[in-house]
């Protein structure tokens, strides 16, 4: 074909010159888009670790504790003849006051479970007889409750060690206002206490809103299960819902098959003050409880994966899933409660479809739980705004706890020691009452017995709805109707291994993860038109230079 070798020899080198532009993209093409792995495990390294050093007491023999206690304050003022500072460390806690100081939108203000409305239950107040069953104490039944009486104290529900104790809820046989059920052996149990275990936390924080992982959807019983090590999870693929079988523990921390962690390893405890915040019951980022206090801040042995830090929260790529065992509460409809389809107390429990089980009970209303459920996408800089039962209602949807941050405030933090990071969360989505004369939300009597007035006894909402607003001190209108709200529970259990934790392809892509999260570019996700046609432009010149070139520099040498 070539009439010399110095022409054969040119074009041996336009070749070269060719394949040295061209080949790197092709190789690059190629391993991205067939070799290349994104669930590879990386490894993950833990800087500082450390429990207390706790000296533990064999409670079984003290003498004080082997009597016959009459009542659980007996066993309380036994605890505290020897325990004598505890008691006013414990009344000055959020878990005994159910409620603290705090600031919102910068200033100072006291809220917490006591004044605070919800979308589950939607509030406390003439309540309490049952409520209180999560409360730290013993008696609390009305507004008449003295905190500062500390043989009202409940020490047995956060050190138990037997497993036995229990709260009552009120009605015969039971007592309610978080005292014990009357066939408790308080001398044994007593006898058998120590260091608080997470068994002792989740008798309250797994079942908070009437059940098992109600509320949270990161924290359930399962996370104590001894047996659950092989689950079916639900991961979310960008063609839909795919199903696959993964060993491992539910959270990496906590699980009994994973590092079976305590949960004051992570929740620090001074003086009865336990560190950590839920932000439907907090407004700021004050004593958190974080990641970095053991992973530090560079965890991976892979740099790329350690510049995702600045932005990622550690939770939105190990939390790729939640409510991996049992389901959660994610859609609470008042407005059905009453509907006596089949009797006052009338339940339709659904078969859990897709995931998904549609629930009616008259006392609830409907009700939608979720399994193997994928979580939402904010920003947020552990700034909250929460509504409270006096602020007014100005819009359709009532935001519970507005979670505070954006993309701007990551560039430009508000405070650069916080500054906004994408978390993962469930939201929760509520139908409540409001009255519409006065635009607030409905604090309704839910508890007590018949001919009381209690909604889940009489089942009239009017006169439910008037004494549960005459409990926090506002007035009804008698006019009420229904709205839809929102919470916003940040997701910080249910840990996956980093070989579970989302690929890259999850949120780099089109209709990935962080779809809904705009006003910021994500390499993979976001394409500009212009930047687009000019690199089209660009590599179609390249070839059409090196052609160009290649036939020029082929017919000027048969021409010599």
């Amino acid at each position: 074909m070539f009439k010399t070798p110095k022409s054969r020899t040119a074009f041996i080198k336009t070749l070269a010159t060719f394949a040295f532009i061209l080949l790197p993209w092709l190789f690059a093409f190629i391993y991205v888009k067939y070799l290349k792995d994104d669930t590879q495990e990386h490894e993950i390294s833990v800087t500082y670790s450390k429990s207390d050093n706790i000296q533990h007491v064999d409670h079984s023999k003290f003498e004080i504790l082997k009597q016959k206690f009459e009542s659980p304050q007996d066993v309380t003022e036994a605890c505290l003849s020897c325990h004598n500072k505890t008691a006013e460390d414990i009344m000055n806690s959020s878990h005994w006051n159910w409620e603290k100081k705090d600031i919102m939108d910068g200033k100072e203000v006291v809220i917490g479970k006591k004044n605070l409305p919800n979308n589950f239950c939607i509030g406390i107040r003439s309540n309490e007889k049952l409520c209180s069953k999560c409360h730290a104490g013993y008696g609390w039944k009305d507004e008449h409750f003295n905190f500062s009486k500390s043989k009202n104290i409940d020490c047995l529900i956060c050190h138990d060690n037997t497993g036995k104790y229990k709260k009552s809820s009120p009605g015969k046989p039971m007592q309610g206002s978080g005292l014990p059920e009357p066939d408790i052996d308080l001398s044994a149990i007593a006898s058998h206490v120590g260091e608080t275990t997470k068994e002792n936390c989740g008798s309250c924080h797994f079942s908070g809103g009437g059940g098992n992982n109600v509320k949270h959807g990161d924290l359930e019983s399962a996370l104590t299960d001894k047996k659950i090590s092989i689950r079916e999870n639900a991961f979310a693929t960008n063609e839909g819902i795919e199903s696959q079988t993964q060993t491992g523990p539910v959270d990496v921390h906590m699980s009994v098959d994973g590092k079976n962690m305590n949960c004051t390893e992570c929740h620090k405890t001074s003086h009865h003050n336990i560190s950590g915040n839920m932000y439907t019951v907090s407004s700021s980022n004050e004593n958190p409880v974080t990641c970095e206090q053991c992973h530090g801040a560079s965890p991976h042995s892979q740099k790329i994966l350690n510049t995702h830090y600045n932005t990622i929260a550690c939770q939105t790529c190990h939390i790729p899933v939640y409510a991996k065992v049992n389901p959660t509460t994610v859609l609470w409809d008042w407005s059905t409660a009453g509907n006596q389809k089949k009797g006052s107390h009338s339940e339709e429990e659904g078969e859990m479809i897709n995931d998904t089980q549609k629930i009616f009970h008259a006392k609830h209303g409907n009700m939608t739980k979720v399994k193997n459920a994928k979580p939402d996408y904010i920003w947020f800089n552990g700034n909250a705004h929460l509504h409270m039962f006096d602020d007014k209602i100005t819009s359709d949807t009532v935001v519970m706890n507005k979670l505070y941050g954006s993309y701007e405030d990551h560039i430009n933090p508000t405070d650069p020691l916080h500054p906004s990071k994408i978390y993962p969360v469930k939201i929760m989505r509520g139908k409540q009452p409001y009255d519409t004369e006065n635009k607030t939300l409905i604090q309704p009597n839910n508890v007590g017995p018949k001919g009381s007035g209690a909604f889940w006894a009489d089942f009239d909402k009017q006169k439910s709805f008037k004494i549960g607003m005459d409990s926090i001190g506002l007035p009804y209108s008698g006019k009420y109707d229904y709205i839809n709200t929102e919470s916003y529970w940040p997701l910080n259990h249910m840990v996956s291994s980093s070989e579970n934790a989302l690929s890259c392809k999850e949120c780099h892509s089109r209709d990935g993860r962080l779809a809904s999260l705009q006003g910021f570019y994500i390499p993979g996700r976001d394409r500009s038109n212009i930047v687009e046609y000019l690199g089209i432009i660009l590599i179609i010149g390249s070839i059409l230079g090196v052609l160009i070139h290649a036939l020029i520099r082929f017919y000027s040498s048969k021409k010599k």
